[in-house]
């Protein structure tokens, strides 16, 4: 498949993230289709000439190239999987490219199921939040085809500037699990940080200038750890979002008879303040563990 600017472009899913990566995909100039389950949600969008669609299985029909931006594992193998998803009722030669955080099994079973159709699917989860996804700036990680990822590449460029292929299908998955693997244990470490300086009596934005630039720098620490000191607690990435992907990843390394004890601490920290009410708060705010 050839990009051009007759290329239908479908988005499911605009959300936090969605929104902003389908808009990038309106700005340069291509028919975008949108569905989401919460129709204003895309609101802004249809203002701007995205065409909206009441479901999937329409989307499916109409559009080239479907990008799915959405909640859980089961909502991703409902919209491609089920009675009026995208594989059913999908074209051959179609491009279906999942950027959920989802399982590696389902993207293998989504690529399987497509494959005897003639569609062609990428599992390309993104990391880098809401920041990265207004600045199109994201860290996309590939898994399918390789010749399937050169030819949907140019779109994906719109859309991040660390785009890296992995492997085949689930790869892209299974490499999302290791970024987050990464970030559980950092968050906690950030946290802990900041709570320090507090109770040492530092002037916690002084540390950050000192601490952000050299060994212990992370993302999470230059761009989540000022928000934490602004009480400001609002989705980049939502806590209940983030606990179903550290689920994910404990499930996948038990398969692999792996410990994982900074990712199941981080899970059992996240999901206490999850049952306090936080679950649709940044995941910045585990800064209130220590707090509360």
């Amino acid at each position: 498949m050839f990009i051009t600017e007759n290329t239908v472009v479908g988005f499911i899913g605009t959300g936090v993230m969605g929104k902003s990566m389908a808009g990038h995909l309106l700005s340069a100039g291509f028919q975008l289709i949108v569905y989401s389950r919460t129709k204003e949600k895309a609101g802004e969008l249809v203002e701007k000439g995205a065409v909206w669609v009441d479901t999937p299985k329409e989307m499916a029909q109409k559009a080239d190239v479907i990008f799915t931006m959405v909640g859980y594992p089961t909502d991703v193998e409902e919209i491609y999987l089920g009675e009026n998803g995208l594989v059913k009722n999908g074209k051959a030669g179609n491009f279906l490219i999942d950027m959920t955080t989802s399982a590696p099994s389902l993207a293998l079973k989504i690529y399987k199921a497509a494959k005897e159709k003639g569609i062609h699917t990428i599992d390309a989860p993104v990391s880098g939040g809401d920041v990265g996804a207004k600045e199109a700036k994201l860290s996309i990680m590939v898994g399918g085809q390789e010749e399937d990822f050169e030819a949907i590449k140019p779109l994906l460029n719109l859309l991040g500037t660390n785009i890296v292929y992995q492997g085949t299908a689930g790869a892209g998955q299974h490499t999302k699990m290791c970024n987050q693997i990464a970030i559980a244990s950092n968050m906690i470490g950030v946290c802990e940080a900041i709570i320090y300086a507090e109770k040492a009596g530092l002037n916690p934005e002084a540390v950050l200038k000192s601490i952000t630039t050299g060994a212990a720098g992370s993302w999470s620490l230059s761009n989540l750890a000022p928000r934490m000191l602004n009480g400001n607690f609002e989705p980049g990435f939502y806590i209940k979002h983030f606990i179903k992907d550290m689920k994910i990843a404990l499930d996948e390394a038990q398969q692999m008879e792996m410990k994982v004890p900074g990712l199941a601490l981080a899970k059992s920290l996240y999901s206490q303040l999850a049952e306090m009410g936080e679950e649709n708060s940044g995941t910045q705010a585990l800064y209130k563990y220590w707090k509360s």
